[in-house]
């Protein structure tokens, strides 16, 4: 993986992303639906990639960790009592001309200045980037983003929420977890899994939505340990971003004030990305005490505390809290990839995912399609190949060159041609393949014996 973090636009990567099949505007047909995104066939792939390395890494090369997939809906009463209800909400002001409505810190702002050219700190010209209007805002308003909707027939339904995070259901199995698995302390939970947000103003292509998608842990510690668990966190967060294709320049971290943590956390760090409309937030790490326990136990009346076998202590865990957005993960690892450079006549574009998040790892093709000895061959590599190796793709379209500039684009590491000295016209290469590398265009002679080896021992 190159170092160099290239910084395409957005325009660019949303361009790519749609023509090669990662990612279509929602419900495009009608008219699309703000906030929503639909992964195509290889988004899908490397959405999946991505995932799975998280699970390996946080939860499956650990022996304190365990998994669950809880329901998206759940008694209200669960965010009552960890505050959504009260206090999940966004400052909200609508332009009084055009009815467009902006969270506050969305606004366009222009400090007013004197006749010294001085800031005039407490009159702001407040712009309306949608229509241009000035000074003609409504006074800000909280708005809850919470999804609501019922459960149950008309006449007796009961007004349910689309969960705003995944914690919430990770809480809600903690006992089940205790009395089920029996953990030694300390332990984690994670989940992979969706959860709903009604942003006032989604934008920025996937990086905010409506429906998104979240890899998260809730790591249970006593209340002295938790400087410790939260550097290893932070530690773990680094490594994976680095596995993903996260250029170490292009990552930032932002130590939360006090001010702007959430009400449960004692400290938060935000993860922050150099994305093309600035430097945002990517992933969150916090220490969030013992708030959601605590919470949990008084709004449910059912006890929660850990009961320790070796020490006899019995307690409120506190927790830490790695989250991590699968989407703005998607984002930021397509802007990572992003490279282009003269290779060839024309230059080319190329995604240098690395391999083991690429959605496609080889493609097989016969140098030429219209040659049935070749594609015979071809076709026999690939459903050899595909057995070992899943994400394996055919491509026998166009001229070779306009694949490989095809398989770069998507960032398929590996190329394999079964040309006529595979089949024999220079005995000694009989039963070899050309393979070629990705990001140098290099190609080399190898067994076709030998492929599925080679290529799985950088997976």
């Amino acid at each position: 993986m190159k170092e160099v973090f290239s910084n395409p636009s957005m325009e660019t990567i949303i361009s790519l992303a749609k023509r090669r099949g990662f990612v279509f505007p929602g419900s495009e047909i009608y008219g699309g639906l703000a906030g929503t995104y639909d992964y195509g066939p290889l988004g899908v792939m490397l959405k999946n990639n991505l995932k799975t390395l998280w699970w390996r890494m946080f939860v499956e090369s650990r022996d304190d960790m365990y998994g669950v997939d809880a329901a998206i809906l759940m008694n209200p009463k669960i965010w009552e009592a960890s505050g959504h209800v009260s206090g999940f909400s966004d400052p909200l002001i609508v332009c009084v001309k055009c009815k467009y409505h902006f969270r506050i810190d969305q606004v366009n702002t222009k400090p007013k200045k004197d006749k010294e050219n001085n800031v005039v700190k407490s009159d702001e010209v407040w712009i309306c980037e949608h229509c241009g209007t000035k000074n003609d805002m409504s006074e800000p308003r909280q708005f809850n983003m919470m999804f609501k909707t019922y459960a149950g027939a008309s006449d007796d339904a009961v007004g349910v929420y689309l969960r705003p995070e995944t914690a919430g259901g990770i809480f809600m199995n903690y006992k089940n977890i205790i009395d089920s698995m029996h953990p030694k302390f300390p332990f984690g939970i994670a989940q992979i899994g969706k959860a709903f947000r009604n942003e006032i103003a989604p934008r920025d292509f996937i990086f905010r939505l409506r429906e998104l998608e979240q890899m998260e842990v809730e790591f249970f510690i006593k209340s002295d340990e938790w400087k410790q668990m939260f550097e290893q966190w932070r530690v773990l967060m680094h490594e994976y971003a680095r596995a993903i294709g996260i250029q170490d320049s292009a990552l930032h971290e932002l130590e939360v004030l006090p001010e702007d943590r959430a009400h449960y956390s004692e400290r938060t760090i935000d993860f922050e990305f150099d994305y093309p409309f600035g430097r945002k937030e990517l992933w969150g790490l916090a220490y969030r005490t013992d708030f959601d326990l605590s919470a949990h136990e008084k709004g449910s009346g059912v006890e929660l505390k850990y009961f320790d076998e070796v020490t006899k202590e019995k307690f409120i865990p506190h927790v830490i809290e790695p989250s991590l957005g699968v989407d703005r993960t998607v984002l930021a690892v397509l802007l990572c990839a992003y490279h282009k450079d003269e290779l060839g006549e024309d230059g080319r574009v190329y995604l240098a995912f690395p391999p083991t998040i690429a959605p496609i790892k080889a493609m097989v093709s016969p140098l030429l399609k219209n040659k049935p000895e070749l594609v015979e061959k071809a076709r026999e590599v690939y459903v050899a190949l595909k057995k070992d190796i899943p994400q394996v793709m055919w491509d026998d379209n166009g001229n070779i060159g306009k694949r490989y500039r095809r398989q770069d684009e998507i960032g398929t590491p590996f190329c394999i041609t079964i040309d006529f000295d595979t089949l024999g016209e220079k005995p000694e290469l009989k039963d070899t393949v050309t393979l070629r590398d990705r990001d140098t265009g290099s190609q080399e002679r190898i067994p076709i014996k030998e492929l599925s080896e080679r290529i799985q021992a950088v997976l």
